[in-house]
């Protein structure tokens, strides 16, 4: 049922009640539990959360079922929760060498310490609709799953080339990192910045990008040195007790690109590393964010930057969903007044256009 109403208040509330009638849908049909998305859309949920920026489950469940399944919705509505709660201090950097791991791969080595564990994906399955899934609970059960490796130090691919000296180093710095959450975006962004601001990135747009530098607009030469994805401990450390505590884990993928790199008169010709990290299963974020954090590493690295995902300008300042959604829904308002202003600007310019060429 469509209403058309004047005054803000009427037309807010007639727009919650559409947009709940909308919501629940033929009422003849069972309604989706939170539980229910949170477990068979959880991929969906996974990326709610990392550009929600808020890792709970449950809170990502809850808005993608408020959004309708709309992700950058459902995103939107979880940061502006997250808005309101307490900050009680900042957690310790996660170990991911001490993943319990549930998949592990590498396109660069067969035989990797660890063993490559397969895991979760669509990689290895017909791309055909399963119509058995049309009949409720008829659906065969899914092969015995993969055993999930238990946590131990398993060190990234990557230092089996660094070992050799074929692996340009990370500069380690003691610097306290930034925190997006808290302060602008500004420029020169470091790199601790620019992961940030890709973790909660659209996932749709990193992989454009990542693309781009793919097919010659980056000069990425990729190889996957390891994909990684399973579950790490967070830790916080209170400064009342002056020691760590466990908090809970959480799930995350994690890639490490391998790049060729000529050198330079400082740096020997070696490999240097593109890194993603995102929270939840989603390793074709974690590619695509560490393409194009390679790609922006470009000045670092002595190499001249030609292209868009080299620019942390144009990749940071566009790659928020949250952000880009409101600079262009915004044009939605009304803006009669501008719009009469350029109104009477283009009748005087084609009156004076006419007059011009009139005989």
């Amino acid at each position: 049922m469509y209403v058309s109403v004047k005054g803000g208040e009427t037309a807010i509330g007639h727009a919650h009640a559409w947009l709940a009638e909308a919501r629940r849908g033929d009422t003849a049909l069972a309604e989706l539990s939170t539980a229910q998305i949170e477990q068979q859309l959880s991929l969906a949920v996974d990326r709610v959360m990392a550009e929600g920026a808020c890792a709970d489950r449950g809170l990502a469940a809850l808005a993608l079922k408020q959004a309708r399944g709309d992700s950058t919705e459902a995103a939107f509505l979880l940061r502006a929760y997250r808005t309101t709660l307490p900050r009680f201090g900042y957690a310790l950097p996660v170990d991911t060498a001490a993943m319990a791991i549930h998949r592990r791969i590498s396109s660069t080595y067969k035989d990797l310490p660890g063993g490559q564990v397969l895991g979760p994906t669509f990689d290895y399955t017909h791309r055909l609709l399963d119509f058995a899934l049309e009949a409720e609970g008829l659906a065969a059960p899914p092969p015995a799953a993969e055993a999930k490796e238990e946590a131990g130090r398993m060190p990234a691919v990557t230092a089996i080339l660094a070992q050799e000296g074929l692996m340009a180093p990370d500069l380690a710095s003691d610097a306290e990192p930034p925190d997006i959450t808290r302060e602008p975006l500004a420029f020169p962004a470091d790199r601790a910045l620019r992961l940030q601001a890709m973790a909660r990135g659209d996932e749709g747009f990193l992989l454009s990008l990542g693309y781009s530098t793919q097919r010659g607009y980056g000069n990425a030469h990729p190889f996957v040195g390891e994909i990684r994805m399973g579950e790490v401990r967070v830790e916080i450390e209170p400064p009342e007790l002056g020691f760590a505590i466990d908090i809970g884990d959480i799930m995350v993928s994690e890639c490490q690109m391998v790049n060729q790199f000529a050198g330079t008169a400082e740096a020997p010709p070696q490999f240097t590393r593109g890194y993603g990290l995102v929270v939840g299963q989603n390793e074709r974020k974690a590619m695509a964010m560490s393409l194009v954090d390679r790609a922006l590493r470009a000045p670092e690295l002595g190499e001249v930057a030609t292209a868009p995902a080299q620019s942390p300008e144009f990749v940071l300042y566009h790659c928020d969903n949250v952000e880009s959604t409101g600079f262009v829904e915004h044009l939605k308002l009304p803006h009669y007044v501008d719009f009469q202003s350029e109104l009477e600007k283009i009748r005087a310019i084609r009156a004076r256009w006419f007059a011009e060429r009139a005989p």
